[in-house]
């Protein structure tokens, strides 16, 4: 029987993963809808709001699609209104990491662990994070769904990352996040570590805290032998 490969790689996702969401997400959802008369306190602001949390770790166009279904344009234009309340949220609040973020994210690369950090955010919006956070410089790679053909929770971020830092194995991935999109995206890749946080609003099996993250994924092949698959139910947070 061959061993596991000892991790090379690890793909995280960046809301409620690495950074904290502190409402963001819920607002600009909320007045995003609201663009098209959609306001709190009616059963369609409800409906939607479910939708958005159920499909949390999606992409956020994707979402917006499931939400006006077969009108194309309502879902491109609420989703610019989403990036647009989003990117003035970050301008008023700003961004903090989640405790242990950082540090993890050194220890990672500093044992020669590669690090791709996945959102369903936009490029343009994930690049605006990324220089609020100053974390340019901190990773390998980052990727949206404008980098893919479809977003979680198809593998094909995790797949693009492999290629993308030239993987040799994808069992020499692990993925990690706070939601069941981007839990399902990392089992379908066939990632060697799926592992779920506790950042979400339902607790079941996970890691800690992000601060576990590089124990678990220590390139010591004796430490790694054994597949972790870590099931989540679906989070709120997580983009």
């Amino acid at each position: 029987m061959s061993r596991t490969p000892p991790v090379s790689m690890v793909c995280a996702d960046l809301f409620g993963t690495m950074v904290a969401d502190d409402g963001m997400v819920d607002k600009a959802f909320g007045e995003a809808i609201g663009t098209q008369g959609i306001v709190p306190g009616t059963a369609a602001y409800a409906r939607c709001m479910v939708q958005a949390h159920q499909a949390s770790g999606e992409a956020c166009i994707a979402i917006f699609r499931k939400m006006f279904p077969g009108n194309e344009p309502c879902a491109q234009v609420t989703n610019l209104a989403f990036e647009r309340s989003f990117g003035a949220a970050i301008d008023r609040m700003g961004l903090s990491a989640l405790p242990g973020a950082e540090a993890a994210i050194d220890k990672l690369t500093g044992a020669g662990v590669r690090v791709c950090l996945v959102s369903s955010l936009g490029r343009s919006l994930l690049g605006r994070v990324l220089d609020t956070m100053g974390w340019w410089d901190r990773i390998d790679l980052a990727l949206s769904p404008d980098d893919v053909t479809r977003g979680c929770p198809w593998p094909d971020m995790v797949l693009t990352a492999v290629l993308r830092l030239e993987i040799p194995d994808v069992r020499e991935v692990a993925v990690v996040g706070s939601t069941e999109s981007i839990v399902l995206c990392g089992c379908r890749s066939g990632a060697s570590i799926v592992a779920g946080l506790p950042t979400g609003v339902h607790s079941t099996q996970k890691l800690g805290s992000i601060a576990d993250l590089p124990d678990l994924v220590s390139p010591d092949p004796e430490s790694v032998s054994a597949t972790a698959q870590i099931p989540l139910e679906s989070r709120r947070t997580g983009l």
